[in-house]
């Protein structure tokens, strides 16, 4: 999948019709500044080829994971039959590795791609107040990504269980534990999007702000293991795809002192998207277009 390029010329036109452009004007209302970032947005064709071609990667991959045991679970010893977790075929750790980089290179570059077109100074001249525009982005963002996640959660489990249940293995939204897991699944794509956010307006670079959100989100994490050394697994859990791993995605987490238990990953899914937004206001309104 391609990553969606810089904002287009068009997206700065529409900043100057959509926005006040005088200060004897009306001040910007919030919905405009909503529907100037949607735009901008949805203007990128690669944004939306990102996002659909995605979704159905992830749904395709389901389908095969879960078509795989259904025809292998006749060879599965009483052991395996007893420790298997249907909800493991709705998203692996492969689906969810490119979840998060494909919504947090959208997050990024949705910041990355204004500063390298210029938009960005379009847009702060008919709007001086800084706030509300990342306001409106980080709503938009997390809006739209939201969705995603949720109906790559929900499209997910729908395929897989609807072939398990040929087995007899299938699960239903209202079995324990399956609604925990597809919350996680769902917020997995937003929390992503905003860290990448985050990281976009504090780098200013495309490819830097790309590999440092795949990096922090997947590629790190990706390797912890529980240690022996306590710091380390507290280090380890704040992590959301560690999290996600070593806890949320199990309808029955194990009890570890070395694994995140519900509480701490559901910590670490709220601190890391506000500490993102914290940081994009901040840089966005100190640091000079």
């Amino acid at each position: 999948m391609t990553p969606p390029t810089a904002t287009p010329p068009t997206a700065s036109r529409l900043a100057l019709t959509v926005l006040p452009t005088s200060s004897a004007e009306p001040r910007a209302r919030f919905r405009d500044l909503f529907a100037a970032e949607w735009i901008k947005l949805w203007s990128l064709p690669s944004t939306r080829r990102l996002l659909g071609l995605g979704a159905l990667v992830l749904i395709a991959l389901a389908v095969q994971s879960s078509l795989d045991t259904y025809r292998n679970w006749p060879d599965f010893g009483p052991q395996e039959r007893s420790h298997y977790d249907p909800m493991s075929e709705a998203l692996s750790g492969a689906g969810v590795s490119l979840l998060m980089i494909g919504t947090g290179t959208v997050g990024a570059l949705s910041i990355v791609g204004e500063y390298a077109s210029g938009l960005i100074r379009t847009t702060l001249t008919a709007v001086p107040g800084r706030h509300p525009v990342v306001a409106a982005k980080v709503a938009v963002l997390a809006a739209v990504m939201l969705a995603v996640g949720t109906a790559v959660s929900l499209g997910t489990f729908g395929v897989s269980q609807a072939i398990l249940s040929g087995r007899g293995i299938g699960l239903g939204v209202g079995d324990p534990g399956v609604a925990r897991v597809l919350v996680a699944n769902a917020l997995l794509a937003p929390v992503s999007a905003l860290v990448g956010l985050g990281i976009g307006a504090l780098l200013r670079h495309t490819a830097g702000a790309v590999v440092t959100a795949c990096g922090v989100l997947v590629v790190v994490p990706g390797f912890f293991k529980p240690s022996v050394h306590q710091w380390a697994n507290a280090v380890y859990n704040l992590f959301p795809f560690y999290d996600w791993r070593g806890c949320l995605s199990m309808l029955h987490p194990r009890e570890s002192e070395a694994l995140p238990t519900v509480a701490d990953s559901w910590l670490a899914f709220t601190l890391w998207p506000v500490l993102a937004v914290a940081v994009t206001v901040i840089v966005v309104r100190r640091r000079d277009v």
